[in-house]
């Protein structure tokens, strides 16, 4: 009887004790990013702040991103990847490796040929890859366009980092599909005759490398000026005052753009959560944001670009899909590799 009264009274006191309290589900968003700027980290605060949902970030390189994704499969634990260049976003969703979504803040607020034609990703911000020139010894009366650079007049003056960087394989790409495969071919290489030194560094390299008197044009992304004319080095502030910009192809299809962008992962397990961070990066205030702080061209045109680019000119940009970047990417490494573009 002992026995069966102990029993008892434990499991009374098991039924009347305290109910534990419920686990709560932790609102959380995972990005697998290639941007590597603070305006991005801040932004991802501000998210956190307004709707409670935990920004956790994963940098590394793209094909980094992209080959972790792949490795990981249904276990990837990534709701968005945001990286530059449709090139990639392209690339990304031919591995198979985003999902669609339909959102009418996207399809309202982001131009069609800045979005995939699926709703598999979108941009979020967009540049410019145009021509830095040293104003003393260039005479822009005879380079207006992309193709005018392989003029022979250029000999020995053009700038530029490898082909195996995707910004020269989408603008290759771009006049693939603007111009043909053979006029590119032709482009290519008249543009490798015309080399100051062979390929190398990045895009800040090429501008200091104009300053110092290597060459005389090379071809850069704006937003990197707009880095170099407000870097704490003063070298870098010298050497991007001494160049100045040129948006070429104005009077037919356009500047080259291209962007950043960002799709939402094929096993998201926080679907949701990634849409309401996109929506989020493409509201007028925050595209605002990353116009001040990064000098990129905002996609909502709500949103106006910095003081700083507008002070380097208005221009028409090509509005090229920029899917077709993606698409023609293998076409635009083949045609480099024929021509020797290291």
């Amino acid at each position: 009887m002992r026995y069966l009264f102990i029993a008892f009274t434990l499991l009374l006191a098991a039924c009347t004790s305290p109910t534990a309290p419920e686990q709560t589900t932790v609102q959380e968003v995972n990005v697998y990013s290639h941007r590597h700027y603070d305006i991005d980290q801040a932004l991802f605060e501000q998210f956190t702040k307004e709707t409670g949902i935990t920004v956790n970030v994963v940098n590394a390189s793209a094909d980094e991103l992209l080959v972790r994704m792949q490795t990981e499969g249904e276990n990837c634990p990534a709701d968005l990847l945001i990286t530059s260049d449709a090139g990639r976003l392209v690339r990304a969703a031919d591995m198979n490796l985003l999902q669609a979504s339909n959102s009418e803040i996207v399809n309202q607020t982001v131009a069609s040929y800045l979005r995939s034609v699926d709703n598999l990703w979108t941009a979020l911000t967009v540049r410019a890859r145009v021509l830095a020139y040293a104003p003393e010894r260039v005479d822009t009366s005879l380079l207006r366009t992309y193709e005018d650079l392989a003029s022979p007049i250029w000999k020995g003056k053009v700038l530029t980092r490898s082909s195996t960087n995707i910004y020269n394989q989408s603008l290759l790409a771009s006049i693939i599909a603007n111009d043909g495969d053979s006029m590119a071919i032709a482009w290519a290489a008249g543009v490798k005759a015309n080399f100051a030194r062979d390929p190398q560094g990045n895009d800040r390299d090429q501008v200091k490398a104009i300053a110092a008197g290597e060459g005389d044009i090379a071809i850069v992304n704006t937003y990197y000026v707009g880095k170099m004319l407000t870097s704490d080095n003063p070298a870098e502030r010298e050497a991007a005052e001494a160049v100045k910009l040129l948006f070429p192809n104005q009077h037919d299809r356009g500047t080259h753009i291209n962007i950043s962008g960002a799709g939402i992962a094929k096993y998201a397990p926080n679907k949701d959560n990634a849409l309401k961070l996109i929506e989020f990066l493409l509201r007028k205030d925050v595209q605002q944001q990353f116009a001040d702080a990064n000098y990129e061209f905002p996609v909502n045109k709500e949103a106006a670009a910095s003081d700083l680019l507008k002070n380097m000119g208005s221009f028409t940009e090509d509005r090229l899909p920029l899917e077709n970047l993606g698409e023609l990417n293998a076409r635009s490494v083949e045609i480099y590799n024929e021509v020797g573009w290291n």
